[in-house]
Order: structure tokens, then sequence, then C-alpha cells
């Protein structure tokens, strides 16, 4: 047992003041994070949208995420990552609350647009943040950090978003708009002291930067592995769109039901991320570790073809959280490590584009084929897509090391 705390508390061990307080701030965003995750049932439910129609709202979604990826890369090398992360926690807020009054597909998906093109632009800049903060050995521990905090945050919002939803799924929205105005407010009291730190390390960083100022889109080893990420993200994020949908519609879950087990995949997250991050940094290489993380996504979904309902569907949950952990802190490490300093913001912009991209044909993937053919077809698809993308890994990344 102590042997099991020691190693729990090395797994901190060397993050940074701003790092922690970046993960702070994420967590205060993200325990309003109840739009998102019930964006579909929300649809078919409360607006009797069609699941063609649900698909195309998140589409759009999607595509507002990919302009936002890009628009953050770009804007973060441009201005510097503080001036972006706090402009689009801002403008988030009057989006989520005129969300509610969009009732029609078209007029949603215009609405979801926006919003997706703020948040997004919201996340390269976090990452350069994050990476800008932190010694260069414990970036990953970093990322991990952010995300456990993310994760944290989504346990607690989905949960109070399936409760709130029982009276209102207005409600929803503006939760998420009071959480944003909060993560808002802690940002800018804490990092707007830290410019002229900033202005020292890019200084010093671009004396000693050997790799140049090669852009990510000339970098034909990094595309191919941001494909692939993509891939990976659009198997990864049937969580956000037809799983919510499955639970609904097959094994008839309320949204009180629902909420609680997307709170136990940000538990399970919280819980396990860093010392897990921590053992396979030391132990495998960091391509081992996305190929394994990649697996168990396919495999978390090919559960979903057996028989039982709670049991099954917890225990497919875990396993893609698991997933989560190993493949997305070194996804993510991979872009930096590949970066100069100069094009940190690029680079990190195109890690982004790689998830954003995903959120225009995971919905659409999902909701077509789910309409078409079922579920069990999508989660079989799902699991073979996941083989495949853990195979390119394999071989892109022999040369990324």
């Amino acid at each position: 047992m102590k042997t099991l705390f020691q190693l729990y508390l090395s797994s901190y061990r060397g993050l940074t003041k701003p790092a922690w307080m970046l993960a702070l701030i994420m967590l205060i965003n993200r325990s309003g994070a109840m739009v998102i995750p019930f964006l579909s049932v929300y649809m078919t439910q409360s607006l009797k949208f069609s699941l063609k129609e649900t698909g195309i709202v998140l589409s759009c979604f999607g595509i507002g995420a990919v302009c936002g990826s890009w628009l953050g890369g770009w804007l973060s090398d441009k201005t510097g990552h503080f001036k972006i992360q706090l402009l689009t926690l801002v403008a988030s807020i009057p989006v989520f609350c005129l969300l509610p009054e969009l009732k029609t597909p078209l007029l949603l998906a215009v609405g979801v647009f926006f919003l997706s093109l703020i948040t997004e632009t919201f996340r390269p800049a976090n990452s350069v943040a994050i990476a800008s903060y932190t010694k260069h050995e414990h970036v990953t521990k970093a990322f991990s950090l952010n995300r456990m905090a993310m994760n944290l945050g989504f346990s607690i919002g989905p949960a109070l978003g399936g409760f709130l939803a029982i009276f209102s799924f207005s409600w929803l929205f503006y939760g998420n708009a009071l959480t944003a105005a909060l993560a808002a407010i802690a940002f800018y009291w804490f990092f707007h002291k830290l410019p002229e730190i900033e202005a020292v390390k890019k200084k010093n960083a671009e004396s000693f930067d050997e790799k140049g100022n090669i852009s990510p889109w000339k970098d034909g080893y990094f595309i191919i592995f941001s494909v692939l990420s993509a891939f990976y993200a659009i198997c990864f994020f049937q969580l956000l769109s037809t799983i919510p949908v499955f639970y609904r519609q097959i094994h008839h879950m309320s949204e009180w039901e629902i909420g609680l087990i997307l709170a136990y995949s940000g538990l399970v997250v919280f819980s396990l991320e860093m010392p897990l991050v921590h053992v396979a940094g030391r132990r495998l290489s960091g391509s081992a570790v996305i190929i394994l993380g990649t697996l168990l996504c396919g495999l978390s979904f090919l559960m979903l073809l057996l028989p039982g309902k709670y049991l099954v569907l917890y225990t497919s949950m875990f396993v893609l959280c698991v997933s989560e952990i190993l493949a997305m802190p070194f996804m993510a490490t991979v872009a930096i490590k590949r970066s100069s300093f100069a094009k940190r913001g690029a680079y990190m912009g195109m890690s982004s584009l790689a998830f954003s991209v995903s959120h225009i044909f995971a919905p659409y993937f999902g909701t077509t084929v789910a309409e078409a053919y079922g579920f069990h077809t999508l989660w079989i698809c799902t699991g073979i897509l996941s083989v495949l993308t853990a195979i390119g890994f394999w071989a892109v990344m022999k040369r990324l090391d």
C-alpha cells in the first residue's frame, strides 16, 4: 500500500504552479460541461430531431472545431496564448445562453458551429500554455494533469446535467455559461501577471532552438500521424454522439442514468491517469503506449456486443477510459517534441485539428451506420477501424521516434 501511495505521489512531481493553475481552470470550466454530452439526447428527445438531423448538427460542431483548431494555433503563434484563452472563455458565455432559443436543425447547427469555433480556438492556446510553463521532461505529465482535471470536471458536469435535464434542458446551457465565466475570472486573476516571464522564456528558447521553423503542413510523417489520430478520435468520440443515444434507445436508460455513467468515466480517468501515464512513460515507448490505447478503444466498443446491461456498459466504459488515458497525452507529447518553439502553436493546432475533424465524421458516421444497419454493426465497424489505426501507428511511429 505504501509503495502504491509513493507511486501516486511521484507521478505529480516536477509540475509547476502555473501547470497546476491551468488544471484548476480546466476543472472549473469542465465542471459545467453539460451541453455537449447531452446534445444528441436533447435533439432527439426534446426537439424531436431524427438521428440523421442530429448527426448533421453534431457534424457542424465538428466543422466549427476544425476551423477553431486552425485559428487557435495560428493566433497563438501570432498574439500569444494568454489573450486567446481569455477571449474564448469570455466569448463562449453569450453563445451558451443563446443556444436554448434555437429550435430548428438549421438554426441550432449555426449556433453549434459558432460555439465549437470559439471553444476549439481555446484548445491549441491552452496546449501551448501547458508546454510553455512546464519543463521539457515533464510535458506528458502536465498534459495528463490537465486532462485529469478536465475529466474530473467531466464527471461533475454530466452528473449535474443529468439531474438538471429532468427539469429543463435549458438549464444545461446556462450552467455551462456560468462555469465559463468563473473559469475566465480565475484565468485572468492568475495569468495576467505572467507575460514577462513568457517573453524571457521565448527569447531564450529561440536562441537555442535547433529545429528551425518547419511548418507542420510540410512535415509528412506528422501529417500521417495526425490523420491516424483523427481515425482514433472518430472511434473514441462515439462517446459524445452515438453512445448516449445507444444507452437511451437500446437500454432505455434515463438522462440521470446516462449522466451517471458519463460521470463514472470522468472519475476513472481522474483516478488513474497520472499513475498510469507515469508507469507507462517509464516502462514503455511512446509508440507502444499509443498503439495499446488504440487497441483498447476498439475492444471497448466490441464489448457492447455482449449481452447484459450495467456490468457490460460500465466495464466497456472503463476500458474506453484506459484507452483515453494511454493514447491522448502521448499523442499531444508527440506534437510538442516534433515542433520548434516558434511553430509550437501551429503543431498544437494541427494536433487539435485531428481531433476536431473527428467531430465532423464521428457523429455522421455513427448516426448514419446506426440508423441504416443498427448499433451492433456500428460497434463492429468501430472495432475494425481501431485495429487498422493501431497498425498505422505502428508503421509511422518508427519514423517519428
